[in-house]
Parts: structure tokens; sequence; C-alpha cells
């Protein structure tokens, strides 16, 4: 990783996050410019809820298999190296798998039993895409098995571009180019078409197989760009997870996630695990509803990038106070 390179690639990616693109378009554009830098053989780029650090959505290059139901078992209930959660509440958010384990990567069990079977990886390492204290993102890029791993380094390199990343990715949730507000209507005449109205709710059994689901249920998953049978959203399968991890007492609350749909609407996922009679498997349901504006509103705010003082003139507004009061709440000029 020359200097110069480092450099180029740097000032590229910032100009990139100010392009107003799509979160997934600035993510796959980013891995090719990224791997100019520091090199790698598959990477995955995604989207974090900053309000509980789960993943909302990803991106993925030289993974021709997502394995995304094996990669929330891993993430949320089976691991407990480098965790997207536990890098969230670091101060450096970076991680190489084989500083994290002594020189034993197979001590983390989405390598052991899923990296380097599936897809013959042998490196790995992680960052967290924060800014403002937010995390946005997580990034984690691979070297095939048999190659150098990663260096401290490169390891700086990769945390010296979070904020960058995270701006990209904060724009790219907020985007309103006419490309997008098209595709958004057009998605919402067709969902709004074929829309059930009740409650979006799914149930699993002690499997994680869906086994029950309600007919709006299918129109939310397909909001979220999956299907219901066949693939389901990774929101979906992270909340899922994430309700084992919290009945396991690994996490400390139940999983809720918020995402923007394929229409534009921001929804919340959230999952809970059902009671039944003593010895019978414990089944979990996933619910899909629109999110409120206590949820949406300062998650919106903060892609923004606006400073503390303007959030608490958004807040007043919000509140429904005038300019005289919001002025002088907060000992400002009107």
């Amino acid at each position: 990783m020359t200097t110069m390179r480092a450099e180029t690639v740097r000032t590229k990616l910032d100009a990139l996050s100010r392009a107003g693109g799509s979160w997934q378009e600035f993510g796959l554009t980013a891995m090719e410019l990224l791997t100019k830098a520091v090199p790698f053989d598959a990477a995955c780029f995604g989207t974090i809820d900053p309000a509980t650090s789960m993943v909302t959505g990803s991106v993925k290059s030289g993974l021709d298999n997502p394995c995304e139901v094996e990669f929330a078992f891993h993430e949320y209930v089976e691991d407990d190296v480098s965790l997207f959660t536990d890098l969230a509440r670091r101060k450096v958010g970076v991680s190489i798998l084989h500083e994290e384990t002594g020189g034993d990567p197979r001590r983390s069990s989405r390598f052991r039993d899923l990296f380097e079977p599936m897809f013959d990886l042998g490196h790995e390492m992680r960052a967290t895409i924060r800014t403002g204290g937010d995390v946005w993102g997580g990034l984690a890029i691979y070297r095939r098995a048999g190659g150098s791993g990663f260096s401290p380094a490169e390891a700086d390199f990769l945390q010296g571009l979070s904020g960058t990343l995270a701006v990209g990715v904060r724009a790219g949730l907020i985007v309103d180019a006419a490309r997008g507000v098209e595709v958004g209507v057009e998605a919402g005449e067709r969902f709004a078409a074929d829309r059930v109205d009740g409650p979006a709710v799914l149930t699993f059994d002690h499997h994680n197989q869906l086994c029950q689901a309600t007919l709006a249920a299918q129109a939310r998953v397909e909001e979220l760009g999956g299907d219901l049978w066949a693939e389901l959203p990774q929101p979906v399968l992270a909340t899922l997870a994430g309700a084992r991890a919290f009945a396991a007492g690994r996490t400390s609350a139940p999983p809720r996630v918020r995402v923007r749909s394929v229409t534009g609407q921001w929804l919340a996922v959230h999952a809970a695990t059902l009671t039944g009679r003593a010895g019978h498997p414990t089944q979990i349901v996933v619910t899909i509803e629109p999110a409120g504006a206590p949820e949406v509103v300062p998650l919106v705010v903060a892609a923004f990038g606006l400073t503390a003082r303007e959030r608490d003139v958004v807040d007043g507004v919000l509140r429904g106070a005038s300019t005289a009061e919001i002025a002088k709440a907060l000992h400002l000029s009107p």
C-alpha cells in the first residue's frame, strides 16, 4: 500500500461519499476503490442501525453465495469474536481476526464453519463505519487462505476512512434524487395495488424455519427486497437471530431495527420469543410495521449530519414551539 495510492483512494472515496447515490451504489463502488489500496479477494459492506448496532442490509463482492441465514446465526447467536455490536462500543472500531484470536482464527465460528469451508478464505479484517458518534455501517474484507494477512498499517488506513464511509452511507439513506423518487413512486403504486391491510407477522419454529405468516407479511417482506417463502430480507433474519441471542442472555434488549423499504417508507422490524407449555420448543415471532415519528426523526436528523445545536432547533420545531419560544429556550436570537 503506497502512500500515493492510499491518498488517491482516500480522495476518490471522499468525492464518492458526496455524490448523492444510494447506499448500495456507494458501497459497491467504495469496495472497488478500497481494494486498490488494501487488496482483498472478497468483501461485505453493510448498513447498521445506529440505535441497536444491528446490520440492516448489505452488498457483497467476491461472495457468490450470500449465506445470509448463516451469517446472521454466527453474528448474533454463535460467534463471540469481533462482532459488529462489540466493535461499535470500541474506541477503535477495526479488528484483524488473526490478532483478535492470537493467530488462531478458527476460534471464530463464522471463520471455522462458514468462511473457511465455504469460500476458502483465510484472513478477515472488520471495521465499523461511524461519524458523529453514530455507527452507520460495517465493512468486512477477506483474503484467500495461503495468502498474506492484513497488517496494522492497513487497519489504521481503514480506521482513517471510517468517517468518510459513514458520510456516504448516511447520505445514501436519505438520498432524494429524481431517479430514486420515481422508483419509489412506481414501487409504492405496485405494492399499494396488492396491499392487504392488517399486521405483518411471521412465526418461526425452533429450527428458524418460517412456519406461518399473515397475508400482509408477504407485501412487507417484498418491500424489504425479499421473498416470503424463498429469501427473507436481512432485517428479518437479523432480528430473528437477535431474538435467539436475547433469549439466551447474550444481549440485553429485544432486537429492533429501522430500515427504509423500496417504496421509501421507514419500517420497524422487531422480534420476540413466544412462550409455550413446558418442554415445547421456543418459537420466534417477527413483526414488520411502519416506523413512527419518534423512531424515524432522530435517525433522519442524525443522517443529515446536523450539529447538536441544530438538532435542538429541529426538536423544538417538531414539538410545535414557535420561533420565539425556541430562541428563548436555546438563548438564541430569533
